[in-house]
Protein backbone atom coordinates (compact mmCIF):
# COMPACT_ATOMS: atom_id res chain seq x y z
CA UNK A 1 0.00 0.00 0.00
CA UNK A 2 1.29 3.45 -0.93
CA UNK A 3 2.39 6.03 1.56
CA UNK A 4 -0.44 8.13 2.94
CA UNK A 5 -0.35 11.86 2.46
CA UNK A 6 -0.23 13.58 5.82
CA UNK A 7 -2.79 16.23 4.83
CA UNK A 8 -5.35 13.55 3.99
CA UNK A 9 -4.61 10.80 6.48
CA UNK A 10 -7.61 11.82 8.61
CA UNK A 11 -10.00 12.67 5.76
CA UNK A 12 -13.05 10.42 6.05
CA UNK A 13 -14.89 9.51 2.84
CA UNK A 14 -18.33 7.91 2.80
CA UNK A 15 -18.73 5.84 -0.37
CA UNK A 16 -22.38 5.10 -1.15
CA UNK A 17 -22.38 2.41 -3.85
CA UNK A 18 -24.13 -0.92 -4.35
CA UNK A 19 -22.02 -2.31 -7.21
CA UNK A 20 -19.36 -4.48 -5.59
CA UNK A 21 -16.94 -4.12 -8.51
CA UNK A 22 -16.88 -0.35 -7.98
CA UNK A 23 -16.80 -0.65 -4.18
CA UNK A 24 -13.72 -2.88 -4.09
CA UNK A 25 -11.69 -0.91 -6.61
CA UNK A 26 -12.67 2.46 -5.15
CA UNK A 27 -11.94 1.47 -1.56
CA UNK A 28 -8.50 0.14 -2.45
CA UNK A 29 -7.68 3.17 -4.60
CA UNK A 30 -8.80 5.75 -2.05
CA UNK A 31 -7.01 3.94 0.77
CA UNK A 32 -3.82 4.08 -1.26
CA UNK A 33 -4.32 7.84 -1.64
CA UNK A 34 -4.51 8.20 2.14
CA UNK A 35 -8.27 8.50 2.65
CA UNK A 36 -10.21 6.73 5.41
CA UNK A 37 -13.09 5.01 3.61
CA UNK A 38 -16.45 3.78 4.91
CA UNK A 39 -18.95 2.07 2.61
CA UNK A 40 -22.74 2.09 2.53
CA UNK A 41 -24.34 -0.31 0.04
CA UNK A 42 -27.85 1.15 0.09
CA UNK A 43 -29.49 4.49 0.76
CA UNK A 44 -30.77 3.67 4.21
CA UNK A 45 -27.36 2.48 5.37
CA UNK A 46 -25.86 5.70 4.01
CA UNK A 47 -28.26 7.85 6.02
CA UNK A 48 -27.61 5.80 9.15
CA UNK A 49 -23.82 5.88 8.79
CA UNK A 50 -23.76 9.60 8.09
CA UNK A 51 -25.93 10.33 11.10
CA UNK A 52 -23.76 8.23 13.39
CA UNK A 53 -20.33 9.48 12.35
CA UNK A 54 -18.29 12.33 10.94
CA UNK A 55 -17.38 12.47 7.25
CA UNK A 56 -15.47 15.05 5.23
CA UNK A 57 -16.84 14.13 1.81
CA UNK A 58 -19.55 11.85 0.39
CA UNK A 59 -19.30 9.94 -2.91
CA UNK A 60 -22.91 9.15 -3.75
CA UNK A 61 -24.31 6.86 -6.43
CA UNK A 62 -27.82 7.69 -7.68
CA UNK A 63 -29.26 4.23 -8.28
CA UNK A 64 -29.50 2.72 -4.81
CA UNK A 65 -31.72 0.18 -3.04
CA UNK A 66 -34.10 1.19 -0.24
CA UNK A 67 -33.55 4.97 -0.41
CA UNK A 68 -32.69 6.68 -3.69
CA UNK A 69 -29.52 8.69 -4.17
CA UNK A 70 -31.65 11.81 -4.69
CA UNK A 71 -33.28 11.40 -1.30
CA UNK A 72 -29.97 10.58 0.38
CA UNK A 73 -28.52 13.79 -1.04
CA UNK A 74 -31.47 15.82 0.20
CA UNK A 75 -31.31 14.30 3.68
CA UNK A 76 -27.56 14.83 4.05
CA UNK A 77 -27.73 18.38 2.73
CA UNK A 78 -30.55 19.25 5.13
CA UNK A 79 -28.30 18.30 8.04
CA UNK A 80 -24.82 19.25 6.83
CA UNK A 81 -22.80 21.24 4.29
CA UNK A 82 -20.36 18.34 3.78
CA UNK A 83 -19.19 18.18 0.13
CA UNK A 84 -21.21 15.69 -1.93
CA UNK A 85 -19.91 14.30 -5.21
CA UNK A 86 -22.43 12.39 -7.29
CA UNK A 87 -20.97 9.29 -8.96
CA UNK A 88 -23.35 7.84 -11.50
CA UNK A 89 -23.75 6.54 -15.03
CA UNK A 90 -26.36 9.21 -15.64
CA UNK A 91 -24.89 12.17 -17.51
CA UNK A 92 -27.82 14.07 -18.99
CA UNK A 93 -28.06 17.78 -18.23
CA UNK A 94 -31.42 17.38 -16.53
CA UNK A 95 -29.81 15.11 -13.97
CA UNK A 96 -26.94 17.52 -13.38
CA UNK A 97 -29.34 20.43 -12.88
CA UNK A 98 -31.34 18.42 -10.37
CA UNK A 99 -28.22 17.34 -8.50
CA UNK A 100 -27.00 20.91 -8.14
CA UNK A 101 -30.43 22.13 -7.08
CA UNK A 102 -30.62 19.65 -4.21
CA UNK A 103 -27.13 20.47 -3.01
CA UNK A 104 -24.52 18.31 -4.73
CA UNK A 105 -21.11 19.93 -5.17
CA UNK A 106 -19.85 17.99 -8.17
CA UNK A 107 -20.78 15.21 -10.57
CA UNK A 108 -18.63 12.39 -11.99
CA UNK A 109 -19.92 9.91 -14.55
CA UNK A 110 -19.05 6.23 -14.80
CA UNK A 111 -16.70 4.93 -15.97
CA UNK A 112 -14.22 7.33 -14.40
CA UNK A 113 -10.49 7.43 -13.79
CA UNK A 114 -9.46 7.21 -10.16
CA UNK A 115 -6.98 10.04 -10.69
CA UNK A 116 -9.79 12.37 -11.81
CA UNK A 117 -12.04 11.37 -8.92
CA UNK A 118 -9.27 11.94 -6.37
CA UNK A 119 -8.55 15.35 -7.91
CA UNK A 120 -12.20 16.31 -7.56
CA UNK A 121 -12.27 15.14 -3.94
CA UNK A 122 -9.23 17.26 -3.12
CA UNK A 123 -10.73 20.22 -4.97
CA UNK A 124 -14.04 20.22 -3.05
CA UNK A 125 -12.14 19.84 0.22
CA UNK A 126 -9.93 22.85 -0.58
CA UNK A 127 -12.93 24.93 -1.61
CA UNK A 128 -14.70 24.06 1.62
CA UNK A 129 -11.68 25.18 3.66
CA UNK A 130 -11.45 28.52 1.87
CA UNK A 131 -15.09 29.47 1.39
CA UNK A 132 -15.53 30.97 4.87
CA UNK A 133 -12.66 33.36 4.17
CA UNK A 134 -14.16 34.64 0.92
CA UNK A 135 -15.88 37.73 2.26
CA UNK A 136 -15.70 41.22 0.79
CA UNK A 137 -15.93 44.63 2.43
CA UNK A 138 -19.36 45.51 1.01
CA UNK A 139 -22.18 44.46 3.35
CA UNK A 140 -25.10 45.22 1.03
CA UNK A 141 -25.31 45.04 -2.76
CA UNK A 142 -28.27 46.73 -4.42
CA UNK A 143 -29.06 46.31 -8.12
CA UNK A 144 -32.60 47.41 -8.86
CA UNK A 145 -34.96 44.77 -7.46
CA UNK A 146 -32.05 42.64 -6.26
CA UNK A 147 -30.68 43.11 -2.75
CA UNK A 148 -27.89 40.96 -1.40
CA UNK A 149 -26.88 40.89 2.26
CA UNK A 150 -23.31 39.64 2.00
CA UNK A 151 -22.59 39.03 5.69
CA UNK A 152 -25.85 37.18 6.30
CA UNK A 153 -25.59 35.35 2.95
CA UNK A 154 -29.16 36.26 2.02
CA UNK A 155 -30.59 37.50 -1.25
CA UNK A 156 -33.92 39.18 -1.99
CA UNK A 157 -35.79 39.76 -5.26
CA UNK A 158 -38.52 42.41 -5.04
CA UNK A 159 -38.46 41.96 -1.27
CA UNK A 160 -38.85 38.18 -1.36
CA UNK A 161 -35.98 36.04 -0.20
CA UNK A 162 -34.62 33.44 -2.60
CA UNK A 163 -32.69 30.43 -1.41
CA UNK A 164 -29.21 30.12 -2.90
CA UNK A 165 -26.58 27.44 -2.44
CA UNK A 166 -23.10 28.62 -1.51
CA UNK A 167 -21.71 28.61 -5.03
CA UNK A 168 -24.88 30.13 -6.47
CA UNK A 169 -24.57 32.95 -3.94
CA UNK A 170 -20.89 33.45 -4.74
CA UNK A 171 -21.56 33.47 -8.48
CA UNK A 172 -24.42 35.96 -8.29
CA UNK A 173 -22.43 38.15 -5.92
CA UNK A 174 -19.52 38.27 -8.37
CA UNK A 175 -21.83 39.26 -11.22
CA UNK A 176 -23.56 41.93 -9.13
CA UNK A 177 -20.23 43.40 -8.03
CA UNK A 178 -19.21 43.83 -11.67
CA UNK A 179 -22.26 45.31 -13.43
CA UNK A 180 -21.81 45.85 -17.15
CA UNK A 181 -18.51 44.00 -17.19
CA UNK A 182 -18.03 40.80 -19.15
CA UNK A 183 -16.68 38.07 -16.88
CA UNK A 184 -15.06 35.21 -18.74
CA UNK A 185 -15.87 31.62 -17.94
CA UNK A 186 -12.32 31.15 -16.71
CA UNK A 187 -12.59 34.09 -14.29
CA UNK A 188 -15.96 32.94 -12.96
CA UNK A 189 -14.76 29.38 -12.42
CA UNK A 190 -11.53 30.54 -10.79
CA UNK A 191 -13.27 32.99 -8.43
CA UNK A 192 -16.21 30.75 -7.48
CA UNK A 193 -14.83 27.20 -7.69
CA UNK A 194 -11.11 27.92 -7.27
CA UNK A 195 -8.19 27.45 -9.61
CA UNK A 196 -8.00 23.78 -8.61
CA UNK A 197 -11.36 23.06 -10.31
CA UNK A 198 -11.29 19.86 -12.36
CA UNK A 199 -13.75 19.49 -15.22
CA UNK A 200 -15.39 21.44 -18.03
CA UNK A 201 -17.54 24.59 -17.92
CA UNK A 202 -20.88 22.78 -17.93
CA UNK A 203 -21.24 23.14 -14.17
CA UNK A 204 -20.97 26.93 -14.56
CA UNK A 205 -23.68 26.93 -17.25
CA UNK A 206 -25.99 24.91 -15.01
CA UNK A 207 -25.54 27.39 -12.16
CA UNK A 208 -26.23 30.32 -14.51
CA UNK A 209 -29.39 28.59 -15.72
CA UNK A 210 -30.51 28.09 -12.13
CA UNK A 211 -29.86 31.76 -11.22
CA UNK A 212 -31.84 32.93 -14.24
CA UNK A 213 -34.88 30.94 -13.11
CA UNK A 214 -34.69 32.77 -9.79
CA UNK A 215 -34.05 36.38 -10.81
CA UNK A 216 -35.27 36.79 -14.38
CA UNK A 217 -38.84 37.61 -15.36
CA UNK A 218 -38.27 35.47 -18.45
CA UNK A 219 -35.36 33.05 -17.95
CA UNK A 220 -35.42 32.08 -21.64
CA UNK A 221 -34.82 35.71 -22.62
CA UNK A 222 -32.71 37.00 -19.71
CA UNK A 223 -32.47 40.75 -19.22
CA UNK A 224 -29.98 40.69 -16.36
CA UNK A 225 -27.57 37.76 -16.67
CA UNK A 226 -26.74 37.79 -20.36
CA UNK A 227 -24.47 35.51 -22.35
CA UNK A 228 -21.52 36.91 -24.28
CA UNK A 229 -21.10 34.12 -26.78
CA UNK A 230 -17.72 32.44 -26.70
CA UNK A 231 -16.55 34.57 -23.76
CA UNK A 232 -18.68 34.42 -20.63
CA UNK A 233 -21.48 36.28 -18.85
CA UNK A 234 -22.41 39.83 -17.85
CA UNK A 235 -24.85 41.41 -15.43
CA UNK A 236 -26.73 44.04 -17.43
CA UNK A 237 -27.54 47.43 -15.96
CA UNK A 238 -31.07 47.77 -17.32
CA UNK A 239 -33.17 50.79 -16.47
CA UNK A 240 -34.83 48.83 -13.70
CA UNK A 241 -31.46 47.81 -12.29
CA UNK A 242 -29.77 51.19 -12.07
Amino acid sequence: MGKKQSSESNVRVLVVEDEESFVDALTIGLNREGFDVSVARDGQEAVNLFGAGHFDVVLLDLMLPKVSGLDVCRLIRAASDVPIIIVSAKGEEVDMVLMLEIGADDYVTKPYRLRELVARIRAVLRRRESIDHDHGEEDQILRGDIRMDVDARRCFIKGEEIKLRKKEFALLRLLLENPGRVLTREVLIDRVWGNDYVGDTKTLDVHIKRLRTLIEDNPKAPAHITTVRGVGYRFELTKASK
